[in-house]
């Protein structure tokens, strides 16, 4: 009878800690973001020097308090879901593990409450809340076009590469270092900062053969600029959307199934 007792009260946490469909589930995640909301906002007032004089006091209980409350929730996801090493070496795991960790590292070492801006990764969770299923099923098509994609970027990318190597040599041999081309990985640097438009000014060609040169660089850089995002756009046209949910699957805890989906894609297992 208290197993049973024991297995209802984890599946009734389980479903309000995982599942952001139910009623429950939803606010617990609104009010989980706020709490993160309210704790990064925390954090940036201790780092203004007249604030932490003023209510410094204050800030550090606040702190504890939000740590507190993240170190139970923590506790809650092992403790409910089946697979609790799958949890804790996930993604989401070692975001929520390295949000609570920087207070308590704090009292041995000094500095570490830096670390607890750490804690705005967390805010991800919000695209499970609100019924964003479209967003969650979006970006499944984004990672299926990037991951269908990755040879051609691979290919795009070396090319960039071995670009900008040419031109900064190039550079080098046309400008020399009276003109502040002093090294190869210098003139290589000032092709990068070039070939992608940032334009720092801290080196400039003074020849009128180097200044056509990096014209022509420049003109190139729009054009790369607008190659990866056609490649993934044009793989984005071959992906079909599907209705997806966010229920989690309590074995891999993957989301983003099909609506009327009675196992997980991805390990089999059946789902809630």
């Amino acid at each position: 009878m208290l197993l049973d007792n024991n297995s209802k009260l984890k599946k009734k946490v389980y479903d309000i800690i995982f599942e952001a469909e139910t009623p429950s589930g939803k606010a617990f995640d609104i009010g989980l973001i706020i709490c993160i909301l309210l704790s990064i906002v925390v954090i940036n007032l201790e780092s203004v020097e007249s604030i932490k004089f003023s209510i410094g006091t204050l800030l550090v209980v606040l702190e504890w308090i939000f740590t507190v409350i993240f170190t139970l929730e923590y506790v809650l996801r092992v403790w409910t879901v089946k697979n609790k090493k799958q949890y804790i070496y996930s993604f989401y795991g070692i975001i929520d593990l390295l949000s609570i960790l920087p207070t308590y590292l704090s009292l041995v070492m000094s500095g570490a409450h830096v670390l607890l801006v750490l804690r705005s990764v967390r805010l991800v969770r919000v695209f499970r809340v609100f019924k964003l299923a479209r967003f969650v099923g979006e970006g499944q098509v984004l990672m299926s076009a990037l991951k269908a994609s990755r040879h051609k970027i691979t290919v795009f990318l070396l090319t960039v590469v071995t670009s900008v190597i040419l031109a900064g040599s190039l550079m080098y041999l046309i400008e020399g270092k009276e003109n502040g081309f002093e090294n190869i990985p210098i003139s290589i640097y000032w092709a990068i900062v070039t070939l992608t438009t940032v334009g720092y000014g801290d080196i400039s060609p003074s020849t009128p053969l180097g200044q056509t040169v990096a014209a022509i660089i420049m003109i190139l850089g729009y054009g790369i600029i607008a190659i990866p995002t056609g490649i993934v756009t044009a793989e984005m046209a071959y992906q079909k959307t599907k209705v997806v949910t966010t229920e989690v699957c309590p074995h891999c805890l993957q989301e983003g199934h099909d609506k009327d989906a009675v196992h997980c894609k991805f390990c089999g297992g059946k789902l809630n």
